[in-house]
């Protein structure tokens, strides 16, 4: 979809967030959040509950955060939100649909909210529209829509005005197969190809996996990791389970020494490293170690089962462990 051109040039398109603490009363929903991010797709992930869309609505200036400091695109939130929100667009999980309006009215009227004049906002309506392939329901009420016409009249809306970032909070939500590949398709082509900044809150991991560059973890409101996702990790790396007998705690160790992060499952353990060189790593650690090994297994599953112990009661252990996976540099950053 081409762009048009801005008369605004805005020189900085990074996200700062600097120790970053809400809570809904008594209840604390971000933890000390901090992170910087330059304009491309970014995955937000994290099981129900755990801060993403607080975080998102921090983000956009609609919470008063403190303590804490949140910049988008230049601009301190929490003195010139509306200055920023000129340059963000949001796509809610829920509602974002107004009633008894078409589809091409509704997109327009939301880009004059943005600060669009009203030809430029009816005119650019119909483009978006077109883009996310809606031209043949425009005139539609868009409360008759179906649930896959509702989310990409969402993103359209959230296109109108022409924002360096777009907000996505659980866009496949509802979709069936086909819609959600269809959906993920358009996002794809708006962070690689049109430019602009996406971040993609959901917590389905393979959805972040189609799109996006970069993966920020969050679990009961703080932030896990952050790390670049690297197209040829996952061929790079494997996981292998172990089993054996002997001291743990020196095997951990060994393990360690050599870069890799064991992950203990039961009577299990899982450890992340290269695909050729890490079966030697492992056997070195055994012995330097005096751990009997009785099982040196190659899992075929990898990024997934990693991300899951990483949201789970105990994933703290696999937070370097994924960013093994996704070839990024483990941590807040």
């Amino acid at each position: 979809m081409a762009r048009p051109q801005s008369e605004v040039k805005r020189p900085d398109r990074a996200i700062r967030v600097q120790d970053l603490t809400y809570a809904y009363g008594a209840v604390p929903v971000l933890k000390n959040v901090s992170f910087v991010l330059e304009a491309r797709s970014i995955g937000l992930l994290g099981p129900n509950g755990s801060g993403k869309t607080t975080l998102l609505r921090a983000l956009l200036g609609h919470l008063e955060v403190a303590p804490g400091s949140v910049s988008v695109l230049g601009h301190d939130m929490a003195r010139e939100a509306r200055l920023a929100r000129r340059g963000l667009g949001w796509m809610p999980e829920r509602g974002g649909i107004l009633p008894d309006m078409s589809g091409v009215a509704m997109v327009a009227y939301l880009g004059e909210l943005g600060g669009m004049p009203a030809t430029d906002a009816l005119q650019r309506s119909h483009e978006v529209l077109n883009y996310v392939g809606l031209a043949d329901e425009r005139y539609r009420l868009a409360d008759t829509y179906s649930q896959g016409m509702r989310q990409r009249l969402k993103l359209a809306q959230a296109l109108v005005h022409d924002p360096d970032w777009l907000f996505l909070d659980e866009p496949t939500a509802g979709l069936d197969p086909r819609g959600r590949l269809a959906l993920l398709d358009l996002v794809n082509n708006l962070a690689r190809d049109c430019g602009f900044g996406v971040i993609l809150s959901t917590h389905l991991l393979a959805d972040v996996k189609t799109v996006c560059d970069e993966i920020l973890v969050l679990r009961d409101g703080r932030l896990l990791d952050h790390a670049r996702v690297d197209a040829d990790a996952e061929k790079q790396t494997a996981v292998f389970v172990l089993e054996g007998f002997g001291d743990l705690d020196a095997f951990a160790a060994a393990l360690t020494a050599r870069t890799l992060v064991p992950v203990f499952e039961e009577r299990t353990i899982l450890v992340a490293t290269d695909a050729v060189m890490g079966p030697r790593f492992i056997l070195e650690a055994a012995s330097e170690s005096g751990f009997a090994l009785r099982r040196l297994q190659r899992r075929t599953e990898t990024l997934e089962d990693l991300f899951f112990k990483l949201v789970d009661e105990s994933g703290d252990e696999a937070a370097g462990a994924l960013s093994a996976l996704t070839g990024g540099e483990g941590g807040e950053r």
